[in-house]
């Protein structure tokens, strides 16, 4: 980790966008902008909570510890997004680890001034209340399926969650790199078999893998397998 040379426009990310302009300079003095290099560890589990991340560019991983040796992925985050938050409670530490999926480039906000910004600007409050929520239904389905699903309606899932998030390029590629054991770990699985069950969507022509790059060639078959699992 390193200072940033690129500036954050005041604009874009979560935090700047939902500001009133007359606190636009309280943050601009507040911020730090920080570049991490692929494959960076941003916090750990367990680090004391320092502060809050808005993504400026790049794209992370939210991960946890899951038995041992494995991690389960809890969300992805892209431009303008959050992460970080999950440290704003009773508990100090934080309870998951954030890690760069590429070069990333953060606004970093102290936690007492994120929390002065929060009773400051209503709309800000109100997005992360709203964000917080949307985050908590995803959570629980995503509990709800590693329950019930299979893992290939697991996967299924994911890539759906993936394409979502991060979008598709020209040639129907997710606009984001991706191992097979980032897969696995955001479906609740091993790579072993989720490299089964991604050789089986690659069949049936759902999918395709080119290096790491994945392309969703068939969402319609994907939502369909989504949807007979979850009856």
């Amino acid at each position: 980790m390193k200072k940033s040379k690129d500036v954050c426009d005041v604009k874009s990310c979560f935090l700047c966008s939902l500001c009133i302009k007359d606190w636009l300079p309280a943050v601009e003095n507040n911020k730090k902008n920080l570049d991490y290099k692929k494959g960076e560890l941003i916090f750990n589990e367990g680090d004391e909570v320092k502060g809050i991340y808005f993504i400026y560019k790049g794209k992370v991983k939210v991960h946890q510890k899951w038995g041992e040796d494995k991690e389960l992925i809890i969300r992805f985050a892209k431009s303008g997004g959050i992460f970080g938050h999950r440290g704003i409670g009773k508990e100090n530490h934080y309870p998951v680890s954030a890690t760069a999926l590429e070069p990333t480039t953060v606004c970093f906000i102290e936690k007492e001034f994120f929390l002065s910004s929060l009773r400051v600007n209503s709309n800000l409050m109100f997005e992360l209340m709203m964000f917080y929520s949307n985050e908590l239904q995803e959570s629980e389905k995503r509990m709800k399926n590693l329950a019930h699903m299979s893992v290939k309606g697991r996967v299924a899932s994911c890539l759906l969650s993936l394409m979502e998030t991060f979008g598709l390029d020209g040639d129907q590629f997710l606009d984001a790199t991706l191992s097979r054991q980032d897969i696995a770990s955001f479906a609740g699985t091993t790579y072993e078999t989720a490299f089964r069950v991604m050789n089986d969507l690659i069949a049936e022509n759902a999918v395709n893998v080119v290096d790491k790059r994945i392309a969703i060639i068939n969402a319609v078959h994907l939502q369909k397998i989504v949807e007979q699992e979850s009856k």
